[in-house]
């Protein structure tokens, strides 16, 4: 049967159902099911965070199996309390029970129809008249209902290879890990495929699935398979793909870079902007001004919802800082949290996977997803924003010291979000000093922009015939060079006159 919908489905839009790229992961997936249809039994976990596209892969998977011969049963988990005790496995079991005749079940479910039947009641319904199975202790209990389970599932797979994908592993009840544990040890001679399905980003040493796949990474059978976003290039088919027509470069590029390949994100970005008309809009393409859906939010935000006041409000003014911060700046920032309480609120992030620390770069972190920190950063007001770009942009200022002007364009960043409060003055002054810094590196595009928004500032016309209100606007105008001679092939030739 197919599984329960997954609360990123995207019913009645052309998102749903897109499948690109996962060339290697689909080859690997394969490769395990020709094993378990020759008679060795694998056990293949797909990792990813929320969104990364696990089910849709396991999907794709299932129905290949299918056209292969094989039997595809599913078993999702239920993430809130009331469901019953291995009731992962309750779906699959009682999916095929329902489907088989009472002959083929009384062949392949053997003697241990009566313990089953304490958990799938189908079987009585089945096989009435079943006698009850001699009393144990519990412990020997559950280790006769297992080998029965498992005994059942390897004689089912004889005739018919079996496909079993067990989605959400991360919220299963700890019975129904024990049940997976017990089965892994006896893949190895049968004709069954067991794919997982887990967000590593809910896990830590204390998660009973942790515990698990520990115990799991010892067989021989198992395998794990780390899913990542997808390639700009599979971001531009996959956009194609759900609007029908040819992605310009630049909405590609936008979509990548605030989704960073996550089909989940990517289709709920591209839903909203279908439905808005906003697709092909030129304007929010080059601008990279994209809207985060409220199913992305929703997403994001059950994941800070985890996590302690504390984490949330380091994360929040982090947020401010940029994708990547440094920690002296945001401890510098925290006026009511000591040194120890934000480091284990970084701590806490980390261990949560929604920052990383930044390779061999000391005490510096960035977030794990662009959206994660544009989501913290767009639920505060638009004042407690500006005051925190303000301060922000003064504290840089002291940390930086002699070497401000390598970081000018970063201050000019937050000065510029906190203009509205802090003046123009340090906006034209550190806007100017990038625009220098960039021409003395060629980056002539880079120093254009930043003159621009020294002038903006400034409250000068760009068209160059309006006088200049003071010197300094005076000084910034001659830099910035006019539309006939910003062109590439004159860069070398100009080049000089800009330094002069």
């Amino acid at each position: 049967p197919s599984p329960q919908p997954k609360r990123s489905s995207l019913p009645h839009t052309r998102t749903r159902g897109i499948f690109v790229g996962r060339q290697r992961e689909m080859s690997q997936l394969m490769a395990a099911l020709d094993d378990a249809m020759s008679g060795q039994g694998r056990l293949v976990m797909l990792v990813g965070e929320p969104g990364i596209g696990k089910t849709r892969t396991a999907r794709e998977l299932a129905a290949h199996a299918e056209r292969q011969g094989a039997q595809v049963l599913w078993g999702w988990c239920y993430e809130d309390e009331g469901a019953p005790s291995y009731w992962l496995w309750v779906q699959l079991l009682r999916a095929y029970v329902q489907r088989a005749d009472a002959e083929q079940l009384i062949a392949e479910i053997g003697p241990g129809a009566a313990d089953i039947a304490e958990i799938i009641p189908e079987v009585r319904q089945k096989l009435p008249g079943l006698e009850p199975s001699p009393a144990l202790e519990p412990v020997q209990a559950r280790f006769r209902l297992f080998d029965c389970i498992a005994s059942f599932l390897k004689r089912a797979a004889q005739s018919r290879p079996l496909l079993l994908v067990l989605d959400d592993l991360h919220w299963a009840d700890k019975p129904s890990l024990l049940l997976l544990e017990f089965l892994a040890r006896l893949l190895g001679d049968s004709h069954i495929l067991v794919v997982g399905c887990y967000r590593d980003v809910e896990l830590s040493r204390q998660h009973p699935l942790s515990e698990t796949l520990g115990q799991l990474a010892r067989e021989p059978v198992f395998q794990r398979e780390l899913l990542r976003g997808l390639t700009e290039e599979e971001t531009g088919r996959f956009i194609e793909t759900a609007a029908g027509a040819d992605a310009p470069g630049e909405l590609v590029a936008a979509v990548y870079t605030h989704t960073e390949g996550n089909p989940f994100f990517m289709a709920e970005i591209i839903r909203l902007m279908l439905e808005q008309g906003d697709l092909f809009n030129q304007d929010i393409a080059e601008d990279g001004n994209i809207r985060i859906p409220e199913g992305v939010k929703e997403v994001i935000g059950r994941r800070l919802n985890r996590l302690s006041d504390r984490c949330n409000q380091a994360l929040t003014t982090a947020s401010v800082i940029g994708r990547e911060f440094d920690f002296r700046l945001l401890s510098s920032l925290a006026d009511n949290m000591s040194e120890d309480k934000l480091l284990g609120a970084a701590d806490e992030a980390v261990t949560a996977q929604l920052i990383e620390e930044v390779p061999n770069r000391i005490e510096r972190f960035q977030f794990t997803h662009a959206l994660i920190q544009q989501t913290l950063a767009e639920e505060l007001t638009t004042t407690r924003r500006v005051r925190l770009h303000a301060r922000i942009g003064e504290t840089l200022e002291e940390l930086y010291g002699e070497h401000v002007e390598e970081q000018a364009a970063e201050l000019a960043h937050h000065f510029g979000e906190a203009e509205s409060l802090a003046g123009p003055e340090k906006l034209v002054h550190f806007s100017s000093m990038a625009g220098e810094r960039a021409l003395s590196n060629f980056a002539y595009e880079e120093a254009e922009a930043h003159f621009q928004r020294a002038l903006e500032a400034k409250v000068v016309s760009l068209n160059g015939l309006e006088p200049a209100p003071d010197g300094e606007a005076a000084a910034v105008s001659c830099l910035v060079p006019s539309p006939v001679r910003w062109t590439s092939q004159f860069f070398p030739r100009i080049s000089p006159m800009f330094h002069a």
